[in-house]
């Protein structure tokens, strides 16, 4: 999958959230101290739909709507896994750099620790 930008993830986000949306709707969903202009988000939309990650599902007018291609789920796995990748695959260190920096609590390792029970008694764990 293709790596997504900030910008790009938080317009993914919006259409997530908000299923088919027009630029101008997306442009809205921004906090106001951080909205983007208009063309920059025409621009990303429009090498987003290049890179299939979103398409135009219709033409309303002159404008068009857009929705999402990939999934959220999908979108995390790839960040996670190039995330994984800078700690050489091992996430035993990315799961200590995230202890030591306060990013992750004992209650989130019960949490992890509970769902990978969960997926090994499915049979799911690889």
């Amino acid at each position: 999958m293709t790596k997504l930008s900030k910008l790009e993830f938080r317009i993914m986000e919006a259409l997530w959230a908000g299923g088919v949306l027009s630029i101008r709707e997306i442009q809205e969903t921004f906090p106001a101290r951080h909205i983007p202009a208009y063309t920059t988000i025409q621009t990303t939309i429009y090498r987003m739909e290049a890179k299939g990650i979103v398409r135009r599902a219709k033409k309303v007018g002159n404008f068009h709507i857009f929705e999402a291609v990939i999934s959220r789920t999908a979108a995390q796995r790839s960040i996670i896994d190039d995330l994984l990748s800078y700690f050489g695959g091992q996430s035993q260190l990315l799961m200590a750099h995230l202890i030591e920096s306060g990013k992750l609590s004992l209650e989130d390792v019960r949490e992890a620790e509970r769902t990978l029970t969960k997926l090994t008694a499915k049979g799911q764990k690889r």
